[in-house]
């Protein structure tokens, strides 16, 4: 139900003081952190993280990470795994929303082992005053990478803000594993032409995942996720129902004839009219549901209404539906899947209603109107994190 700002969604590290051990790359690996015993680099022992030099001079390391995508940050996890007599003792959060001509002042990275930020990359980096920066999450202990003690989960102050970057302080020094912040995308509508398709319900463009009924092998959340799935736990995949027949019948339609079905409700990132959908079955060979129908609604207080008929899916294929029985608009879909499996990524591609007409009204077309216009409407949550 969260945008997790990673580098498989756009997340990327834009400046580190020191990268002596390890690389601040290591942090938004979506991997779990390894441990290889024995191995070694040129600088010391190789750590699948970030991991500065034994700080010799003043001041403390940090770094500047572009969030994927723009949004608002809810909460922080922070994972310390192996790093057990070199880990940060404590670390804060700032967070700032930059525009083009800031990001200007941000040296070119280099990412490379053995090396620190040069005294022409700090006085450059200095124009952004990183420092005076909004702080999200305030200066908290740390524990050591054992398996008992190594997650760590912050709730950031409580703000509605949208955030471009966030500065991640190390106090003073030492590694770090991995860092996820959760958040919510937010679109900005005021970028966006009445024509332009796109994916609403993807997380990068404000999607939510409301609810849904099963969830045994993969959330439904990922189905949202940007570019293809990478296997079947980059999916969402339900338990085999146990309510299935003991012999299973078809029907004169080709569908199986089965009691029950699983289900998922996405929020879209802007209320939208809706032209195709595609359903990937990517990675699911043995175990991809038997039929997929869509539903969509217009407002929380509404009815469902067939979005996509019934219609039968195959393995490890893209399917495009281009005849919708109703195209919207909507500021919901629930995806059905009979009778269970896993499907890889669902996408409804729509343009946005005019963010004029969404709350029924016409009124100021600037970015923060557009942006609480479509919140009152329950299309974009600039206050909850799921």
């Amino acid at each position: 139900m969260e945008v997790r700002f990673t580098h498989d969604n756009g997340g990327k590290i834009m400046f580190a003081t020191d990268d002596w051990f390890a690389v601040a790359e290591n942090l938004l690996k979506v991997e779990e952190p390894q441990w290889q015993e024995g191995v070694f680099t040129a600088y010391g022992k190789w750590m699948d993280g970030w991991e500065t030099r034994r700080k010799r001079v003043a001041g403390h390391d940090w770094a500047i990470i572009q969030l994927g995508v723009p949004g608002v940050v809810r909460g922080v996890h922070i994972d310390t795994a192996y790093f057990t007599g070199n880990y940060v003792p404590q670390i804060s959060i700032q967070a700032a929303a930059l525009k083009e001509e800031e990001k200007r002042n941000i040296p070119l990275r280099v990412s490379c082992m053995g090396t620190s930020a040069t005294e022409y990359n700090l006085k450059q980096v200095e124009k952004l005053r990183s420092q005076t920066w909004q702080e999200i999450v305030p200066m908290v202990p740390l524990k050591a990478g054992y398996k008992e003690t190594r997650h760590h989960y912050f709730p950031t102050l409580k703000s509605d803000k949208m955030w471009t970057h966030v500065r991640l302080n190390l106090y003073p020094d030492g590694g770090i594993a991995r860092l996820r912040l959760f958040g919510e995308a937010i679109l900005d509508l005021t970028l966006l032409n009445s024509s332009q398709i796109l994916d609403l319900v993807s997380m990068v463009n404000g999607g939510v995942c409301e609810d849904y009924s099963n969830a045994h092998y993969g959330h439904p959340r990922n189905i949202i996720r940007p570019n293809e799935g990478i296997g079947m736990s980059d999916g969402w995949e339900t338990a085999r129902r146990l309510d299935r027949p003991p012999i299973i019948q078809v029907s004169p339609e080709g569908f199986l004839q089965l009691p029950g079905f699983e289900w998922a409700v996405f929020r879209l990132g802007a209320p939208g009219v809706v032209h195709r959908i595609e359903v990937d079955t990517k990675h699911f060979k043995g175990n991809y549901p038997d039929t997929v129908w869509l539903e969509g609604k217009l407002g929380l207080q509404a009815k469902w209404i067939k979005l996509l008929s019934q219609t039968k899916l195959s393995m490890d294929k893209l399917h495009v539906y281009k005849e919708l029985d109703n195209k919207g608009p909507f500021t919901h879909v629930r995806v059905n899947i009979a009778p269970d499996g896993g499907i890889s990524r669902v996408g409804p591609q729509a343009h946005v209603m005019d963010h004029g007409l969404v709350c029924g009204s016409a009124g100021s077309g600037s970015k923060a109107a557009a942006q609480k216009r479509v919140g009152l409407c329950g299309a974009v949550s600039l206050i909850a994190y799921e």
